[in-house]
């Protein structure tokens, strides 16, 4: 009860403190099944916030996204695409480094709604632990919400390659 205090207090601290830092990039999370809907809702939400940087991990040929932007009207020298991730912890581990590298200390995270809290789980332990803060944009679909269970797997895999550098146990486990 006496850690549990302090903790909430922590994260009430963080959570005020997040509504006042501006999103320097917009950090799209890439999906073999986005059909370009993470794409199109991402351009479009792009004129909203002309200045910043569109970092996309995954997603769609870059041929095809680039198009998308540009039929959208949104300059491609924006666009960072990134194509090193295979799985959603990846999305993460593969580009904070690079965000941090730049100085960004906050993004709008946007992925697909039945998507979104397995990002926010992995987004909460990998961006911030290298104190990056994340706005949670969904894109809104028709697909069922996640089980519970991969948000939990993923969560401990974020753990692990927060401690390790690397995205799960078997991984750590062939490089020892």
């Amino acid at each position: 009860m006496l850690l549990a205090l302090p903790l909430m207090m922590l994260w009430g601290y963080k959570e005020i403190q997040s509504q006042f830092v501006q999103p320097q990039a917009i950090l799209v999370l890439g999906g073999s099944t986005s059909k370009l809907e993470r794409e199109k809702f991402t351009a479009d939400f792009a004129h909203k916030y002309p200045n910043l940087p569109i970092w996309i991990s995954g997603g769609s040929p870059p041929k095809i996204t680039r198009q998308v932007f540009i039929k959208a009207g949104v300059d491609t020298k924006r666009l960072r695409l990134d194509y090193r991730a295979n799985n959603t912890v990846e999305n993460f581990t593969t580009l904070v480094d690079d965000l941090e590298k730049r100085d960004i200390k906050s993004v709008y995270l946007i992925t697909s709604d039945y998507h979104m809290r397995r990002a926010k789980v992995i987004g909460e332990i990998i961006l911030g632990s290298r104190g990056i803060d994340f706005k949670p944009v969904a894109v809104p679909s028709e697909g069922t919400p996640e089980p519970i269970e991969k948000s939990i797997r993923d969560g401990v895999r974020a753990i692990v390659w927060v401690a390790t550098g690397y995205g799960d146990i078997n991984e750590f486990q062939n490089k020892q």
